[in-house]
């Protein structure tokens, strides 16, 4: 059965709404909004269509339920700030790239952690390089059950979080660490999704806080470097030499949340209230 763990963090007239990754839990997001909140933002930690429950709620679903939740999310926030900034980690970030896309008069500024269109970094498995075939076994119907599950290190450097979380992912407790791994119909919904957002990455007009681990285990830098090299916005770069794959939690999350705050702050200065504005 599906939990709500949302959060809402109340500030000032800017707001950033924060969109976890596939299979995961606003949990992962939760430390980046209650820093951005410290700097003055009013947060919005949403929860994706057919999340946090079992692998069954989460087939239930696709990447058009897991869209329209976003927009849903942002529909609500955006009227009760000045300033809508989205922010979104691994999945997350494609899926806040779209909403840029298809809104442009909601979202001032885009933060893309971790982008992934593939699942191309170094701990992945090497039969992740065949992702291209996950099309082929959803319409001969093969696979229907099969996962790729994650191993080691869980995206994360940092030993004991790294040890802390994969307890609770591999005891079945996804509200708190999400699901042990990637059942295959929704990896095929994610990379039709990714497919989609690459087409649409010029059409990205706002400002774009593009931050990614050199070392990224799930997902390599050439996804962060589409992202800079095929927006229409302005792109500041992050680069983060100490971190894995979850750098909403890793060891350079401070970092990581004071670059954003400065980057939505910044913007918020220089900007019109576009959110309200829309309304």
């Amino acid at each position: 059965m599906i939990q709500n763990v949302e959060f809402r963090f109340e500030g000032g007239r800017s707001g950033v709404l924060l969109i976890h990754g596939l299979t995961g839990t606003p949990n992962e997001m939760r430390l980046v909004g209650k820093g951005l909140n410290r700097a003055g933002f009013s947060v919005y930690g949403m929860q994706l269509a057919g999340h946090c429950g079992d692998v069954s709620d989460l087939l239930a679903t696709g990447w058009k339920d897991w869209y329209s939740s976003v927009e849903a999310a942002a529909e609500t926030f955006r009227h009760e700030v000045d300033h809508l900034f989205v922010a979104g980690l691994s999945m997350g970030a494609i899926l806040a790239l779209k909403l840029a896309a298809q809104r442009p008069e909601w979202v001032c500024g885009v933060g893309v952690y971790g982008a992934t269109f593939r699942y191309d970094g170094w701990a992945m498995p090497w039969y992740s390089r065949f992702s291209f075939m996950l099309p082929v076994a959803r319409l001969i119907g093969f696979g229907q059950q099969r996962m790729v599950y994650e191993g080691e290190p869980y995206g994360l450097r940092d030993e004991r979080l790294r040890a802390q979380i994969s307890g609770l992912m591999l005891s079945g407790d996804s509200v708190a660490a999400g699901l042990p791994g990637n059942p295959w119909p929704s990896l095929t919904e994610m990379y039709d999704m990714a497919k989609l957002v690459r087409r649409e990455l010029p059409t990205v007009t706002a400002p774009c806080l593009v931050a990614h681990a050199t070392e990224d285990d799930v997902a390599s830098l050439n996804n962060a470097h589409l992202v800079a090299q095929s927006v229409s916005g302005p792109v500041e770069m992050l680069l983060l030499e100490d971190s894995y794959h979850m750098i909403t939690i890793d060891q350079e999350r401070r970092t990581l949340i004071d670059r954003s705050a400065e980057f939505f702050a910044r913007i918020a200065a220089s900007s019109e209230p576009a959110a309200r504005a829309a309304a």
